[in-house]
């Protein structure tokens, strides 16, 4: 396998959307990137805000661009803040450090993308992007 399949990235979205309506959470964005960061696939609910879509895929984007899931940056920032203002500033606004995207790897631990969500608190909108790559048969990290 070379990269996410769409239906993969699909299945994704689904099973996280599913997830959030389960435990009844606000309405979602959900977006998963390819491993260079480009859309595959996303999907905005019903009654969510138009920033939902623009903050689930900047907390995506950081992860993968970055290698590690979203919620790990506010930790390094607390090292260096100079550096996380920087890639913000150099990213065009496409880096979001909050939490809510993790990285999407296959069964040999290679990166496929990254799931990113937007309209719960941070736990929230990560916890149903581990939900929906586990239930398209993929690891997160």
């Amino acid at each position: 396998m070379n990269g996410i399949t769409l239906t993969q990235a699909n299945r994704i979205i689904e099973a996280a959307l599913s997830t959030a309506r389960a435990k009844q959470y606000r309405p979602m964005a959900v977006v998963v990137l390819d491993e260079s960061g480009n859309v595959r696939a996303l999907q905005r609910e019903d009654g969510a805000t138009m920033f939902r879509v623009d903050i689930a895929t900047g907390k995506a984007w950081g992860s993968v661009a970055m290698g590690a899931s979203s919620r790990a940056f506010g930790e390094r920032a607390k090292e260096n803040p100079n550096f996380y203002g920087a890639l913000a500033a150099s990213s065009h606004g496409k880096f979001l450090p909050q939490p809510g995207a993790v990285l999407i790897k296959n069964a040999e631990g290679q990166v496929l993308g990254s799931a990113g969500a937007s309209g719960g608190s941070g736990d929230e909108d990560e916890s149903i992007c581990m939900a929906g790559i586990e239930a398209a048969g993929l690891r997160h990290a």
